[in-house]
């Protein structure tokens, strides 16, 4: 029976020094293909890579397209392309972003699950929000095993805690303990080949940049009232969840803890524009006001003025709702960090 030879890896805010903490205590023979995911901008120069290979005992390079898979190599995405594996080949998709990344790491864990299935090891790491929880969910549909970094343990925890709701883990580990829990699974053998659900194939196939539309989304998600919004589109939500995620007909997907992120950036930016524009209406009202009274248009005058009192009590009720809302966030922030340590 075949082992566990497939290790894919996924992180965000902290992940760099992690992942070169864990790559520096595996096994310099550790009989297995890595792959990595971390979340880097558009713009990326590509040097995680090397950042990561001074610390490993094995060659780290960034993935290229169409290239072969080997045991006893880590691939690194590359910016501003989704990492995916097809039948032992790697392939750089340039489909939609998924909550709000390209490269992100549901498409790596889905693509690593569909090819690999019981012998697949994936693992999601410190970050922020939830972007592996689904992928994560969906490789273990496949047969995979699941592991998280403890929560307690992670530089950010959004993102194993996102990971730990979604579906059933199958281990929570320590950075310090993930070598030895890696040795342990890659010298098991893996189960029985899984059939691997459509809907999987079909998330890879968009990952990989595959042309969809309102039909093919259909086939699984239901649409909702909600805009997309990096496109405006209708966004439809994903039957197999949780999480509960969101795909709209060009294919940007988010879950619930992106979208919200994404929209509460949305209002905050409406709210300090709205009270930038009403601000310029009472300073012209007033300049209106100032050369009504010069010219002796006493009505004139007085009617400006008034519009200029009415804004400026609007420009003081936008700053404290604006002045209210990032008190609750910063609440919101301190709560879940309580939470996390308790």
């Amino acid at each position: 029976m075949d082992r566990r030879d497939v290790i894919a890896i996924g992180g965000s805010v902290g992940a760099v020094g992690a992942i070169k903490h864990l790559l520096r205590d595996l096994p310099h023979d550790l009989p297995a293909a890595i792959f990595i995911v971390i979340h880097v901008g558009a713009r990326g120069n590509n040097l995680l890579a090397d950042i990561f290979d001074q610390d490993a005992g094995f060659p780290v390079t960034t993935a290229v397209d169409g290239e072969r898979v080997q045991k006893g190599h880590a691939y690194v995405a590359a910016a501003d392309h989704h990492l995916l594996v097809v039948d032992d080949t790697i392939r750089l998709g340039r489909g939609p972003r998924e909550n709000l990344a390209r490269p992100a790491i549901d498409p790596l864990f889905r693509s690593v699950g569909a090819s690999f299935g019981p012998r697949a090891i994936a693992i999601v790491l410190t970050g922020m929000l939830n972007d592996g929880a689904a992928g994560l969910a969906d490789l273990k549909r496949c047969g995979g095993v699941t592991v998280v970094q403890n929560p307690s343990d992670a530089v950010a925890p959004d993102m194993p805690l996102g990971a730990l709701r979604a579906s059933r883990i199958d281990y929570r580990a320590s950075l310090a303990e993930l070598p030895q829990l890696f040795r342990k699974l890659t010298s098991e053998d893996a189960g029985p080949p899984v059939v691997v659900p459509e809907d999987i194939r079909l998330e890879i196939d968009i990952a990989l940049g595959l042309q969809i539309g309102p039909e093919v989304v259909a086939t699984i998600a239901d649409p909702v009232p909600i805009s997309c919004p990096a496109c405006g589109g209708i966004l439809s939500q994903v039957r197999n969840s949780p999480p509960l995620r969101f795909r709209c007909q060009v294919g940007h997907a988010y879950t619930s803890e992106a979208l919200s992120a994404d929209k509460e950036g949305a209002v905050d930016e409406a709210m300090r524009v709205a009270l930038r524009i009403i601000e310029e209406r009472v300073t012209l009202s007033e300049k209106m006001a100032d050369d009504a009274r010069r010219s002796g248009l006493g009505a004139a005058a007085a009617a400006n003025g008034r519009r200029a009192e009415e804004g400026r009590q609007h420009v003081e009720t936008l700053r404290r709702a604006i002045l209210i809302k990032t008190a609750d966030v910063a609440d919101d922030k301190s709560e879940n960090a309580e939470d996390t340590a308790v």
